[in-house]
């Protein structure tokens, strides 16, 4: 995802009033996901959620260093832990409802009401774009009105927006995509591990494999659509939106190519009979390597 797909046409998601509406989900006993709310603070020093009154519009420090180290020897998730704490901004943009007839008769003038920003993916999937400063969200959409929240709070719209993924900075000079464990991960204040780092899944994964003698090793690294490139044309480890985790398969040789594709349909069945790993992993490529005798 680029910054010239964040600049066309974005489809705006209409709410009742106020980008309040879009986290109503947040008064309920439980998110999108069935964990409940009770007990998290989506605070911060005393002041309510999307209330910045001596807000400069500026960057967040720490989202800053962890973007730039990207370049070098950051990780996705010290750019996930930095948001933790961050206020981010979500545009809204003015959308006229419907007018209608009045009681004597006469035609009533349309109500405006807010709307708030989706984008589509490459993929076709539904993501939220939120922005680390007043000035990049500008630059992106000039008629858009900044609303700042805390980033726990925006991944909280998103999942109540069928978003699955967080969009950091469309059009910017870095663009950074949060897929949708991370975005999880964020709502519900808990540590994020990729998937390609997450040494749970090994097990799972050799789980999957079990009883297919034909598959002699499987391993996990990261997927082609982790890594990303900034305006510059430099290359970032993460904020790819994916596929984030690749499983490269060890074949015996001389397997005809029916019974390969019948031994990755069956590991994509029965890795996704696994709740675990179906919270944990965005997406995924398999790889196929023939071994030696």
């Amino acid at each position: 995802m680029n910054g010239e797909a964040g600049a066309g046409d974005p489809a705006p998601r209409h709410l009742p009033g106020h980008i309040a509406a879009a986290l109503a989900r947040a008064g309920e006993a439980a998110d999108s996901a069935g964990q409940p709310w009770a007990g998290r603070d989506l605070t911060g020093d005393g002041n309510p959620l999307h209330r910045f009154d001596a807000d400069d519009g500026a960057p967040d420090a720490r989202v800053e260093s962890a973007l730039a180290a990207l370049a070098s020897r950051g990780t996705e998730e010290a750019v996930h832990e930095a948001l933790a704490t961050a206020r981010v901004f979500v545009p809204v943009v003015a959308s006229l409802a419907e007018g209608g007839i009045g009681p004597h008769g006469f035609a009533e003038d349309k109500e405006a009401d807010m709307a708030l920003v989706t984008l589509s993916a490459p993929d076709g999937r539904k993501a939220l774009p939120v922005f680390t400063s007043v000035g990049r969200l500008e630059a992106w959409h000039r008629e858009a009105r900044p609303v700042a929240v805390y980033a726990a709070r925006a991944a909280l719209s998103a999942v109540s927006e069928g978003a699955e993924l967080l969009v950091l900075d469309p059009g910017a000079e870095t663009t950074f995509v949060l897929r949708r464990p991370a975005v999880w991960a964020l709502a519900q204040q808990r540590p994020w591990t990729p998937s390609y780092r997450d040494e749970t899944l090994v097990p799972l994964v050799a789980d999957a494999i079990e009883g297919t003698p034909a598959v002699r090793s499987a391993r996990l690294e990261p997927g082609k659509g982790v890594v990303s490139r900034d305006a510059g044309g430099r290359i970032l480890n993460g904020g790819g939106p994916g596929p984030e985790l690749r499983i490269v398969l060890e074949l015996a040789p001389g397997l005809p190519a029916e019974a390969v594709r019948g031994i990755v349909t069956e590991l994509n069945n029965r890795l996704a009979g696994s709740k675990r790993f179906a919270e944990a992993v965005d997406s995924i490529e398999i790889s196929l390597r023939t071994g030696g005798d």
